[in-house]
């Protein structure tokens, strides 16, 4: 594979994973190279992204200037649509995953109390209060 053009090499490593890419960066600099290249990481990120980028609370949290570092900013967790989102990619899939504040999801019946009401419960946890609200 280092004989191959580096172009080559950056396509077939699109074809694989985030971390098999970064295993291959070790094996030489020319690998590396194809490795660490924005045409891989691109293809590991969802077609979405510039969507899902846009959406985010704290836009400027997104400061990158590879694919790469994209990539690895997206997976950590990341606040999108006003804070009633919470956006990551998987490390090693690449794979979406949302997690959906309840006050944000459409619950059938919710306006009447006879089928749905949010209730508060208080939470010890160590020496510390907090409260948090439950369905």
């Amino acid at each position: 594979m280092i004989s191959l053009p580096e172009d080559c090499v950056s396509e077939i490593l699109s074809h694989t994973s985030p971390p098999d890419a970064c295993r291959f960066s070790l094996v030489s600099s020319t690998l590396r190279s194809a490795a660490d290249s924005d045409m891989v990481w691109r293809s590991f990120l969802p077609s979405d992204y510039e969507d899902i980028v846009s959406r985010a609370v704290n836009p400027s949290a997104l400061q990158f200037s590879s694919y790469k570092q994209l990539f690895h900013a997206l997976c950590s967790p990341l606040l999108l649509d006003g804070g009633n989102k919470s956006f990551k990619l998987d490390k090693l899939s690449g794979k979406k995953s949302y997690i959906l504040s309840t006050r944000d999801l459409s619950i059938t019946w919710s306006s009447d109390p006879m089928f749905w009401s949010w209730r508060w419960r208080l939470c010890f946890m160590g020496t510390e209060e907090t409260y948090s609200e439950t369905e």
